[in-house]
C-alpha cells in the first residue's frame, strides 16, 4: 500500500472512530456547515471545516465505500505520481468540493452539514481516468465493464443530473463535481510545470 493512500485510509478511519466516540459535538465542530442565509459565515468563523469535513462520515457503509475507492483508484495514481502529488490532488479536491457544495447549496437555499471523503476520492478518480483512460472499471450496479475515462464522464453526468434535480437527497452531489475539478486542476498544472522544467 503506497504511503500517502495508507495515511489517508488511517486518518479517515481514525476520524470516524473519534466521531463515533465523541458524538454530535465532534460533527458540530468539524463538519462543513452551510447556512444559506449567510453562506460564508461558517467558513469565516471556522475555516478548518473546509478540510476537516472530509474525515467525518455518515455511518460505516459511507466510510467503507470511500476507503475502498481511495484504495482502488488512489494506490495506482500514487505509484505513478508519488505521495506529494497524490496528497495535493486529494486535498485540492476536498477544498474545491467543499466550496462547490457551499456555492450550490447557498444558491438553492439549502443548509446543513457536509461530511465525507467523497470529494477527495472524486479528485483521485479523475486523475486515475486521465492517467489510465483505457483501464477497465467494472460498475457494482449493474456490473458493466467500462473504460475508466467513460466511467468517470458518465458518473460526472449522473452527479450533475442528480444535483440539479435534487434527487438522492442527503448526498452532496456538487461536492463530488467540485472534487473532479480539484483533481483536474492539479493534473493540468502538474503537466504544465513538468513541461516547463524540461
Amino acid at each position: 500500500m503506497p504511503p500517502a493512500i495508507r495515511t489517508l485510509l488511517i486518518a479517515n478511519a481514525l476520524g470516524f472512530a473519534v466521531e463515533v466516540a465523541v458524538g454530535p459535538a465532534f460533527v458540530d465542530a468539524f463538519a462543513l456547515w452551510i447556512d444559506p442565509a449567510a453562506p460564508l459565515a461558517g467558513l469565516l468563523s471556522a475555516p478548518w471545516q473546509l478540510v476537516t469535513y472530509s474525515f467525518l462520515h455518515a455511518g460505516f457503509a459511507h466510510l467503507a465505500l470511500n476507503l475502498f475507492g481511495l484504495w482502488m483508484f488512489g494506490a495506482d495514481v500514487e505509484r505513478v505520481w508519488g505521495a506529494p502529488r497524490v496528497l495535493a490532488a486529494y486535498f485540492a479536491a476536498v477544498v474545491t468540493g467543499g466550496l462547490t457544495q457551499l456555492a450550490a447549496a447557498s444558491l438553492a437555499g439549502a443548509g446543513g452539514p457536509v461530511i465525507g471523503a467523497s470529494a477527495g476520492l472524486f479528485g483521485l478518480l479523475l486523475v486515475f481516468a486521465l492517467l489510465f483512460p483505457q483501464r477497465t472499471v467494472v460498475l457494482l450496479f449493474p456490473p458493466i465493464p467500462l473504460p475508466a475515462r467513460t466511467f468517470v464522464f458518465a458518473y460526472a453526468a449522473l452527479e450533475l443530473v442528480l444535483g440539479v434535480t435534487g434527487t438522492a437527497a442527503g448526498v452532496a452531489h456538487f461536492a463530488h463535481l467540485g472534487g473532479l475539478l480539484g483533481g483536474w486542476l492539479v493534473y493540468h498544472y502538474r503537466g504544465r510545470f513538468a513541461r516547463r522544467g524540461r
